[in-house]
């Protein structure tokens, strides 16, 4: 009895920076990111914003943080890359 391998045909996929950060995937984590960002803004403005005498910009940050955080789950989530 003979065994036969057939040989694979291994190319290089560049650097662990090109493949990660420069793939379509980390693109759209990003641009999800960027929008939750301006859309934690537009919604502390609409819901705090108008009264700007008392308001940091801790709690600018923390509206900011909080929609970059929600535009990244909505990318990264097991239901978003089909495992649920």
């Amino acid at each position: 009895m003979k065994i036969e391998y057939k040989q694979l045909d291994i190319k290089p996929q560049g650097s662990w920076i090109k493949r990660t950060f420069l793939s379509a995937h980390a693109k759209k984590t990003a641009m999800y990111m960027a929008i939750g960002a301006v859309g934690g803004l537009i919604f502390f403005y609409i819901t705090e914003g108008r009264q700007m005498a008392t308001i940091g910009s801790k709690d600018i940050l923390n509206s900011m943080f909080f929609g970059t955080f929600l535009g990244f789950f909505l990318t990264n989530s097991p239901c978003a890359r089909g495992r649920c």
